[in-house]
């Protein structure tokens, strides 16, 4: 199969690059097996499967050529794969899956591969080389999936045959590219990058397979700027390079420096940014300077992809729609976004929230640590060395489950491993309600009465009280505070002149057919908190349309603006009280 002719032939991780990888997106044979009998029946020694499918994209979604947007509870792929002896003579085959929802087995030739991957959203891999041979091999892979489990967190897929008010079209399986890569037997297997933009300056932590030197180039627009090496290391190896050149990672401007990593035989091409972040009393320092994040909810969701872009451009296409519209970056939302669009973030000065997809977990019980946790840190692992990504926030609207309270253990555990592992950016807990401990109390609010809303928050500064309507649940305690989603306003097709909306439709608070109502109601929530000196940031709800949740600036299909941006976009970049 030609490389135009792959489905996203792009590489998935440009953070994480080789030039001997392959991509395997495009067809694979493929079949729904709703009893979970596949195993039992030997489905993975089976040559054979009843269809096909156009990976990455999961069976729910057009671009896969299933479409079938019923409970699916296993379904199998297989695939030959054909390697040659030089490919193997001394050298490793590491087999990726970008994302596959949500248990997932990998075997080849008939034997496991490892242990099954448990996580609907994060990238995982095995060393496929001892069950190689040379010449073709059969690759079967089986996800495991049901999204009505309380073990299993679902994000916004639909817990009904139907989607409904804020659920949306189910994703079952691979979602995500599926490739390898040939590496030599000392390898690169993870680098931990530490950019220090007060000494002008960068760290590479990383871990080692094998033993061999170390070293490591930086480079700006094509300029060598700084190197280190170390030699006869194994496991883990650390080089501090001093940068000869300053280039600030900013808003509009990411300024990115390429990196190459050399250990042995093997080489790794990657990326950084040059900024630094803080929370400095109720304010979010970017590069030393008070910002105020004027995010927009972003759910990254696609008419014939689901939760899978259909292109690299379509990415690109979401963070202009933001830019275009006066954000300066987004919180993604109830799923963990590929690094592809994290790659764009960082390449055009986009701050990003990264969150996870908990809706449908049952955290009332603390036992799903053991299904939650691992995927997750994995996540932040995986993207903590992305200068977009300004913040961490693994939970969101932790409401009752059947009636039961969530547990507090659960979300101070997951807190505090995701500070272990990342210490350099701010952890909300859980966002909106319920807060147990959080670097920034963030909240929800749908007022749609732009007088109502500006005097309940007005009281953060004028007699130091947060107005909250879960205050039963959750404590301020001082900490910085976010209106992390607002707005939500509902727009029901009046006339055409910016695409419109349906005329039938779920939003929150009361929808409006008039844009003059529309830009009088957004200007007052939005000044509202621009003009809060207590409020560091706003995120609004939301970018697109979603299915059949009309609330977006944007349409769903084709991205069109529903309202005219050049309006919106200078209500948002009023100066805010809070910025310098």
């Amino acid at each position: 199969m030609s490389k135009i002719s792959i489905p996203r032939p792009e590489h998935p991780n440009p953070q994480w690059e080789r030039d001997s990888w392959v991509n395997l997106n495009g067809k694979w044979l493929f079949e729904i097996d709703n009893s979970k009998s596949g195993e039992h029946r030997g489905l993975q020694n089976a040559e054979t499967l009843s269809g096909e499918i156009n990976l990455p994209f999961c069976p729910e979604s057009s671009l896969s050529g299933i479409g079938n947007k019923d409970f699916m509870f296993c379904v199998w792929y297989k695939r030959k794969i054909s390697f040659t002896k030089d490919d193997l003579d001394g050298k490793r085959v590491i087999f990726h899956i970008g994302g596959a929802d949500f248990e997932t087995k990998v075997w080849v030739n008939g034997k496991l591969a490892g242990l099954p991957h448990v996580g609907g959203y994060t990238s995982f891999e095995y060393d496929i080389t001892k069950l190689l041979s040379v010449g073709d091999n059969l690759i079967t892979i089986a996800c495991y999936d049901d999204t009505r489990h309380p073990r299993q967190p679902g994000g916004k897929q639909s817990p009904r045959f139907e989607s409904h008010r804020c659920y949306y079209t189910r994703n079952t399986g691979i979602w995500q590219t599926v490739w390898y890569e040939i590496v030599p037997e000392s390898y690169v297997k993870y680098a931990k990058i530490v950019p220090d933009l007060e000494n002008v300056s960068v760290s590479v932590n990383a871990e080692l397979c094998g033993s061999g030197d170390l070293s490591a180039e930086v480079f700006y627009e094509g300029k060598k700027v700084g190197e280190a090496s170390k030699k006869n290391l194994s496991v883990t190896g650390q080089l501090e390079i001093a940068l000869s050149e300053k280039h600030v990672w900013e808003l509009g401007n990411g300024r990115l420096y390429d990196l190459i990593i050399r250990f042995g035989k093997d080489t790794v091409k990657s990326y950084f940014g040059l900024r630094s972040i803080e929370m400095r009393g109720d304010k979010f320092l970017l590069n030393g300077k008070s910002v105020f994040q004027r995010l927009v909810l972003d759910q990254g969701y696609y008419p014939d992809g689901i939760i899978t872009a259909p292109s690299e451009e379509a990415l690109i296409k979401d963070i202009q729609c933001g830019l275009d519209a006066g954000f300066n970056g987004a919180r993604l939302h109830q799923k963990v976004f590929e690094p592809r669009y994290l790659y764009n973030a960082d390449k055009m000065g986009y701050m990003v929230w990264g969150e996870y997809g908990n809706w449908g977990l049952d955290y009332s019980n603390i036992a799903h640590l053991a299904t939650f946790l691992p995927d997750w840190l994995a996540s932040v692992k995986r993207d903590i060395n992305h200068p977009a990504l300004i913040g961490w926030c693994p939970f969101n609207e932790t409401w009752d489950y059947e009636g039961r309270w969530q547990d507090p253990e659960l979300l101070r555990i997951v807190y505090e491993q995701t500070k272990i592992l990342d210490p350099s950016r701010p952890c909300i807990d859980t966002s909106g309600n319920f807060h147990v401990v959080t670097d920034i109390f963030d909240i929800h609010d749908y007022e749609q009465n732009p007088e109502i809303f500006k005097a309940n928050y007005d009281k953060l500064y004028t007699e130091g009280v947060l107005f909250d309507r879960h205050f039963r649940r959750q404590t301020w305690k001082g900490e910085p505070v976010f209106m992390s989603e607002y707005g939500g306003i509902g727009f029901k097709l009046v006339d055409n002149s910016f695409g419109g909306a349906r005329t039938t439709s779920w939003s929150y608070g009361q929808s409006t057919g008039s844009y003059e109502e529309f830009y009088e109601r957004y200007k007052g929530l939005t000044h509202a908190l621009l003009d809060n000196p207590k409020m560091f940031g706003f995120c609004y709800t939301q970018l697109t349309d979603v299915e059949q949740e009309q609330n977006g600036l944007f349409n769903y299909d084709d991205r069109s603006p529903k309202f005219d941006m050049s309006i919106i976009s200078e209500i948002n970049k009023k100066k805010a009280a809070i910025e310098d």
